[in-house]
Formats: C-alpha cells, structure tokens, sequence
C-alpha cells in the first residue's frame, strides 16, 4: 500500500466511509473529465487577438509590468531592458525549464544566468508560465523538478516568459488543459495575478508583502 493510499484510507475511516463502489468511483471520474464551466464573464469571450490585448490591460491594471515582442529572439533583449530600466542586478536564477531554452541567451552575454530554484540572496527570477487569462490578467504556473515554486515567490523581481498562444479567456479553459494532459496534475498550481501585496496594516496597499515587489510579463507574439 502507497503512502497516498494509506492517508486517504485514514480519511475516510474518520468521515466512516468505506471503499467507493466501481461505479461509483466511474461516476467521479466522468464528472472530472466533463464538469460544467462557471458562469464566465463577457468581457473574456473575444477574438484571440483582442483576449491578448485584454490580458495586458488587465495585468497592468494590478500593478503588473507588460512588454510585448514580435518574436523569441527578442527576449533576451527585453529582459536586459527591464533590468536595467529598474535598476536591478544582471544575475539571474532562472527555471530549468525547456521551454526557455527556445530562447537565444548567449546573445546577452552579460546576463548572468543561474539554472534552478531560488535562494535567500537571488532578487531576479525568470520562469516560463502554463496559461494565461484575459478576464482577470492572471497567470497560471505550475510546478515540478523543472519549474521550482520557489522562483515564483522568493525573489523581489519575477520575470515571466508568455507565449501569446498561452492566452485564452477563461480559467475553466486551463484546468481543461490540465485534465488533459496524459501526465499526472502538477504538484502545485499557482494562479498570479499582478505583484504580491497585503491591505491588512490600515488599508494600505504595500507591494511585496509575500512574494514579488515586482511582476514584469514579456509577451512573445510571434
């Protein structure tokens, strides 16, 4: 017996349940694969084009940094632009993730560039995302070996790489995607919308407080 096994096992000795039925066991499986969308707002069921350009307005109405290029090649470009108009140090931790490594870094060779998760010291981090959505200007990333979460909190500066076709208008349609893959769930979803930030100490928004003073969103269109 798995250790998953054992735990879910104590979970339903403590609610008094005992081992679910075939069918009914069928039954949750079919309603994962088909469940009902929520109620989805107007405002994200646009043309592809327009959701992007809905992304980047939203994104940048919760204090989110957007740049848009025409293609992968000016990436490395951009984000040297980003740092140095915020006046932020050229080492980098960045995601091992393949996904970035379409991308022509040895073109900036002042980039220092550091593969893996975050430490205390790393203040600028750089990750690839999973989805986007337009009805809010939030991403989603998850997580395994070659994306560490830590990239997406730690760091005062994080960096996110888009794909304009990673945009789409609605959650439902990124759950969708990852019910879809063949692969088990992601350890971990995140869902960030703009840099972190608290109201608690008398209502005033201070940025930072949990995760990223900072979220820059480089949108490949190409």
């Amino acid at each position: 017996m798995s250790a998953r096994e054992r735990i879910l096992g104590d979970v339903r000795r403590a609610l008094g349940r005992g081992e679910l039925s075939e069918q009914a066991k069928a039954g949750l499986e079919t309603r994962l694969k088909s469940g009902k969308a929520n109620l989805i707002p107007a405002r994200s069921d646009k043309p592809h084009d327009a959701q992007v350009d809905l992304f980047a307005e939203m994104a940048e109405g919760v204090q989110a940094s957007v740049a848009r290029v025409p293609d992968g090649s000016d990436v490395p470009g951009a984000v040297a632009d980003y740092l140095a108009q915020n006046n932020l140090p050229s080492d980098i931790v960045m995601a091992p993730d393949e996904n970035l490594d379409a991308y022509p870094w040895a073109e900036r060779p002042l980039l220092g560039m550091r593969r893996g998760k975050a430490e205390g010291a790393d203040q600028v981090s750089i990750t690839a995302a999973e989805m986007a959505f337009a009805e809010t200007g939030t991403l989603m990333l998850t997580s395994d070996a070659a994306r560490p979460s830590t990239l997406n909190f730690l760091p005062e500066n994080h960096i996110v790489v888009l794909r304009a076709e990673q945009i789409t208008g609605a959650y439902e349609e990124g759950w969708k995607r990852l019910r879809s893959q063949d692969a088990n769930m992601p350890r971990t979803v995140n869902l960030i919308t703009g840099p972190s930030r608290t109201g608690d100490i008398e209502q005033t928004i201070q940025l930072g407080a949990h995760g990223p003073r900072r979220l820059h969103i480089i949108i490949v269109e190409g």
